[in-house]
């Protein structure tokens, strides 16, 4: 089993910076991989960012140049650094995982950790 829990989110004014912190207890491996999601009132889920074993990663086009998303496997830990915040940012940010166990991906989520930017 996996559990991640999420910490960093907050109240910020537009231009300003956050970064996100997940932390996972369990057993993870460079091959499993992490990422970040967000949903804002009345819309779906979506990717933000994640990380791939290989190490590459993928951006949401509205977070490219302004989010970056790092990882810590000896702390199994996932970073999102948030710079140039805007309203249209504020969600609640999941933390995710991706384990592939025989072919098949399992999803493991954070509780969440609601970010805030003001106008």
């Amino acid at each position: 089993q996996v559990q991640l829990v999420e910490s960093g989110g907050g109240l910020v004014q537009t231009g300003g910076s956050l970064r996100l912190s997940c932390v996972a207890s369990g057993t993870i491996f460079s091959s499993d991989t992490m990422g970040w999601y967000r949903q804002a009132p009345g819309k779906q889920r979506e990717l933000v960012a994640n990380i791939l074993s290989s190490g590459s990663t993928n951006y949401a086009d509205s977070v490219k140049g302004r989010f970056t998303i790092s990882r810590d496997n000896a702390k199994n830990a996932v970073y999102l650094q948030m710079n140039s915040l805007k309203p249209e940012d504020t969600a609640v940010y999941y933390c995710n995982v991706v384990k592939w166990i025989r072919g098949i991906p399992y999803n493991y989520w954070g509780q969440g950790t609601q970010v805030t930017v003001s106008s």
